[in-house]
């Protein structure tokens, strides 16, 4: 996918971007680029499978949250790695106000970089663990409007590392592949303990034959138990499943 057809496709569907934006969104895949070389930030380098499987799948977030595009919501994306989707979207939708979690300090390093290399002002970057972020001593605790999580876990223990973190009334969105459907049925468990419902299933494939995409839309319906999220390492090491 070239830049131009990024560009027209997302036209097509209502997002239209500036130049200006355009040249962000350039300047952000050659620092990827520069920096993959020197720290293991991304697989995918090529421009046109960048643009595709980075910047065109991580915008497909406003097909689950169209608020995103208006509304100058709080959103945070956990285990961020490249900037993927957080970046991408605040390109977008500038009013948005963005905060990125990772457990790495050197992806941070990169990220607080490319920040200011890109011009992007309401942007918070935080090094540490969801666990700890979402720890009911944290200020960003039921923090959030929409908290978003690509290719982090699977949905059973990504549910406890995201829904401490938004808001009551607020979303998360799961960003998943054509395992999605089974990982939502083996988090219902988990996500009814975390006070969230599964509100929609938008599923979609990407151009060019790219591949299959779900994005698993949960609603935060209540407040989350004060016990959860589980200390550092217990959600991947005991997913919250029922006992019989």
């Amino acid at each position: 996918m070239t830049p131009q057809v990024f560009q027209e496709t997302l036209a097509q569907q209502g997002l239209t971007l500036t130049a200006a934006q355009m040249a962000q969104f350039h300047q952000y895949f050659e620092l990827l680029v520069a920096a993959n070389e020197k720290m293991n930030l991304t697989a995918i380098t090529a421009e046109g499978d960048v643009y595709l499987k980075h910047f065109y799948d991580s915008l497909t977030l406003i097909q689950a949250v169209p608020a995103l595009a208006t509304a100058p919501l709080a959103m945070m994306d956990v285990g961020s790695g490249a900037g993927l989707p957080g970046i991408p979207v605040k390109i977008a939708f500038p009013q948005i106000s963005l905060t990125i979690l990772d457990s790495l300090q050197k992806r941070i390093n990169f990220l607080n970089d490319a920040v200011g290399q890109l011009d992007l002002t309401g942007v918070a970057l935080i090094h540490g663990r969801a666990e700890d972020a979402g720890n009911k001593r944290s200020p960003q605790r039921e923090a959030f409007d929409v908290v978003t999580a690509r290719a982090v876990a699977p949905l059973n223990v990504l549910a406890e590392l995201t829904l401490p973190l938004v808001k009551v009334g607020g979303v998360f969105v799961a960003m998943k592949g054509s395992s999605a459907p089974a990982e939502a049925a083996a988090a219902e468990y988990a996500v009814a303990q975390l006070g969230a419902k599964l509100e929609q299933d938008v599923a979609l494939t990407l151009p060019e034959e790219a591949g299959e995409r779900h994005l698993l839309v949960y609603r935060k319906t209540r407040h989350t138990p004060k016990r959860y999220p589980r200390k550092a390492g217990t959600p991947h090491a005991e997913p919250l499943v029922q006992s019989h």
